[in-house]
């Protein structure tokens, strides 16, 4: 109370002046306040306006920022509006424009500095562009290639002869290639192209990256790349170049087992088949065995080399999925189903057909199948049918029974087996049969019960499930074309 009682009493006359001296703040009616409080107000220019036409109230604001005058236009410049956040989550001037791919952004980031002394620095795909100077006087290209001096950057005067791309930029262009490979099967594209890249220090990665690639595809990508491997040799790809090449590969098995688990019995595929192609000399395996004994892959190959007949074996290394004409694949069908009568393994033989790479051809081996298991019981089931006619004998019948339903018993219990694990298709049995319908007559001149038999053979399917059928007037037509 007694510092409130001591303050001036505030008044009409007093007001402003107690708490506020200057009048800093009030707006000033008389001229003695104007002058007393012109000192402290800054200097502004009041914003000019006009009025559009003559009698109207409406007025043309020109604004600081589309002012012709500050930005050059008369249209709003929207660069110049500012952001909240103090510029977080936006790209910075130098990280956008050098996402855009052109010639100045890559001279943008090559301008920034990579420190040597980064345990991730590698000279050759982080050195700054300006440190290669290409030339066109091949002779002495040739020479720096051979002489095996490396580039350096101090001698900006002196042209470096070097190869066009980076490692990096090298391995992205070689995938492509073999990429494109498997969908054209040109290696004379392929080749081209390997000579257009001017990457001759490089050349060991395309025979690590062909295989790397084949090992993700199927037997087909493999056998191509087993041919273009042999016909790089030995240009574009010396010999030394080649077995660089497999060395780098044998170096990194561990790295392509973690993504494909047989990696290494199938790049043991791949060195035996180059030995016989005579891409490798048969001396590389000593000689890697020599230096890596107990390579698991190259006693992989060596078994492959050391069997009977390697040479056609290895030509067919791939399996029969490998592109081989129709008549091969028929022979792989045939043998087959004939080991498959012998030994009855479900998954054995689901495995082979698997194996056959084949899922639009399925209606052949039905075929096959059929017409092998109706050749094997074809005279039993005659010898059982003038058995029944000569002699009522029970037990006599009975044998003979068993004995000549057993194949198509065999021959159905796969394919109803093969339809279950979908590895086979309920129309490509019913195309089969199809076929067999229409051979009938040319199938009764070997086999006269054939129509019997395969009306066995389709009662057995109908009833395991694994085949539609169809009735026309009270009759079973399973996989009969009109």
């Amino acid at each position: 109370m007694a510092e409130f009682a001591k303050r001036s009493e505030v008044t009409i006359d007093t007001m402003g002046k107690v708490h506020n001296p200057t009048g800093e703040g009030i707006t000033p009616f008389s001229k003695e306040v104007k002058k007393r409080t012109s000192h402290h107000a800054p200097h502004t220019t009041p914003h000019e306006t006009k009025n559009t036409s003559e009698g109207s109230s409406r007025r043309n604001i020109t604004r600081k920022k589309t002012d012709p005058t500050a930005t050059g236009t008369k249209n709003y410049d929207s660069r110049n509006k500012k952001h909240g956040g103090a510029g977080k989550g936006k790209w910075s001037s130098l990280s956008k424009d050098a996402m855009d791919g052109s010639d100045h952004a890559a001279a943008m980031l090559d301008a920034t500095h990579l420190d040597e002394n980064d345990p991730l620095y590698i000279p050759e795909e982080d050195a700054p562009s300006s440190s290669f100077l290409l030339s066109s006087s091949s002779h002495l290209a040739e020479e720096s290639r051979n002489s095996g001096e490396k580039p350096t950057a101090t001698a900006a005067a002196t042209p470096i002869y070097g190869p066009l791309l980076t490692l990096s930029e090298f391995k992205l262009r070689v995938s492509d290639i073999v990429r494109e490979y498997f969908d054209s099967s040109d290696v004379d594209e392929v080749v081209r192209c390997i000579d257009e890249l001017k990457c001759r220090e490089y050349h060991p990665e395309v025979v690590k990256r062909a295989v790397s690639l084949g090992l993700d595809a199927g037997p087909r990508e493999r056998e191509l790349v087993s041919r273009l491997l042999a016909c790089l040799h030995p240009v574009p790809l010396r010999e030394e170049e080649m077995e660089a090449g497999f060395e780098v590969l044998l170096d990194g098995v561990d790295d392509l087992v973690m993504d494909v688990p047989d990696a290494k019995a199938m790049v043991g595929s791949f060195l035996a088949r180059a030995v016989v192609d005579e891409v490798l000399p048969p001396a590389f395996l000593s000689n890697r065995n020599n230096t890596h004994p107990g390579d698991v892959v190259v006693e992989k190959a060596v078994g492959l080399l050391s069997r009977e007949h390697c040479t056609a074996r290895l030509e067919k290394v791939w399996g029969p999925g490998d592109g081989r004409p129709v008549d091969e694949l028929k022979e792989s069908m045939d043998q087959l189903l004939k080991e498959y009568l012998l030994s009855r393994e479900l998954d054995e033989a689901a495995s082979c057909v698997r194996e056959l790479k084949a899922p639009h051809f399925h209606h052949e081996l039905v075929k096959r199948g059929v017409q092998i298991a109706m050749e094997e019981d074809g005279r039993g089931h005659g010898n059982h049918a003038n058995g029944s006619a000569n002699d009522g004998s029970e037990g006599g019948t009975g044998a003979d029974k068993d004995s000549g339903s057993s194949a198509i018993d065999a021959m159905a219990a796969l394919f109803q087996f093969l339809v279950n694990n979908t590895i086979v298709s309920e129309y490509q049995v019913a195309k089969g049969v199809s076929r067999l319908r229409k051979r009938m007559d040319d199938i009764k001149l070997d086999v006269p019960a054939a129509e019997e038999l395969l009306e066995e053979f389709v009662g057995m399917a109908t009833e395991g499930g694994f085949l539609h059928v169809e009735k026309e007037d009270g009759g079973v037509v399973a996989g009969k074309e009109e």
